[in-house]
């Protein structure tokens, strides 16, 4: 049995205390930086609420629910109809396509593909995640868009007695929100297919084997015991994706074809989003033009920050499947 001189006593009084230092530190500049976030949120929102109300106490029209957008006229009419209808319609037409395709990428990637396939298959999903908005605006006007011709005539055939898919101006070029609903599927299916490709990372090994041990096929062990584990991280993903899908701003000024028609066609040209009119008015605009705006990017914001609020609401509910009780 050996003990401890009381020569190294005070050094290991110096250790504690430079320990405990360096914890209150660590702690100091987590919490100052989760203050200093919330401080800057406060101030977005602060300012594109001053300028929000100086141009909102002038205008002529419905906020809400006015389609013409006018505000540096004599008499300043605008409203962020048409552009809150097209921002939604193209986010959630990006989701519905991107969402189920980037769970089934992130399974073969993590459960299906040998590794070196996998590998570089992953390597080439980041890869994608990194590519600037003007590239795939580019693609998207010069390859997507003529090439989606064959696709409208065919939904407009087979799918117009839906009223959605009823194409009343046949023959005009696709540059509509279904088409940019397609572009942001593609910009925001890296980001989601990562993402959730490392949470199927995370499921444990443990249950994964237990399942097979069990009986289950390949499949069957992936709906009882990854799918259900990984549900919070998709949703996070998701809700990731979904916030550059509302943001998205070059990619879809270059693509859609804007106007102050709200029309419930989506294969018929017209419509716009938020971001899309910050982007294209922003330099015209004098200086109540650009209070308008930034009215209608204070929705924005409200719009995005009820999203992830809601995602941490639906993710909260399943504390189940989060793995903290793993």
């Amino acid at each position: 049995m050996t003990s401890s001189h009381p020569a190294d006593a005070p050094g290991r009084v110096r250790r504690r205390k430079t320990s405990q230092l360096g914890d209150k530190i660590f702690f100091n500049a987590a919490r100052g930086a989760g203050i200093l976030l919330l401080v800057i949120m406060a101030a977005i929102a602060g300012f594109l609420a001053y300028r929000s109300a100086l141009a909102l106490s002038k205008n002529q029209g419905n906020f809400l629910t006015t389609f013409e957008w006018a505000p540096d006229a004599p008499k300043p009419v605008f409203g962020i109809a048409v552009l809150a209808f097209g921002t939604i319609v193209s986010a959630v037409i990006a989701m519905v396509i991107a969402v189920p395709v980037a769970i089934g990428i992130a399974l073969f990637i993590s459960h299906y593909a040998p590794r070196k396939i996998a590998q570089p298959f992953a390597y080439l999903v980041d890869l994608l995640a990194a590519v600037p908005s003007i590239v795939y605006g580019l693609w998207g006007a010069l390859f997507l868009v003529p090439h989606l011709d064959g696709l409208t005539s065919w939904m407009d055939q087979y799918l117009g007695w839906t009223y959605v898919f009823d194409q009343t101006r046949a023959g005009t070029t696709p540059r509509t929100l279904f088409t940019v609903g397609i572009l942001l599927a593609i910009m925001v299916l890296p980001i989601i297919t990562a993402v959730t490709r490392e949470v199927f990372r995370q499921v444990p090994r443990m249950h994964e084997e237990a399942a097979l041990a069990l009986g289950a096929t390949r499949w069957e062990m992936i709906r009882t015991s990854v799918l259900p584990f990984g549900r919070p991280g998709i949703i996070s993903a998701s809700m990731l994706g979904l916030g550059r899908a509302l943001g998205e701003t070059i990619a879809v000024a270059v693509v859609l074809s804007s106007n102050s028609v709200l029309s419930l066609h989506l294969l018929d040209p017209g419509g716009g989003t938020f971001a899309q009119n910050i982007a294209l008015k922003f330099n015209e605009a004098g200086s109540f033009g650009r209070d308008a705006l930034m009215a209608s990017g204070l929705v924005l914001f409200v719009i995005t920050l009820l999203v992830n609020g809601a995602a941490r609401m639906i993710v909260a509910r399943r504390k189940e499947y989060s793995g903290a009780n793993a």
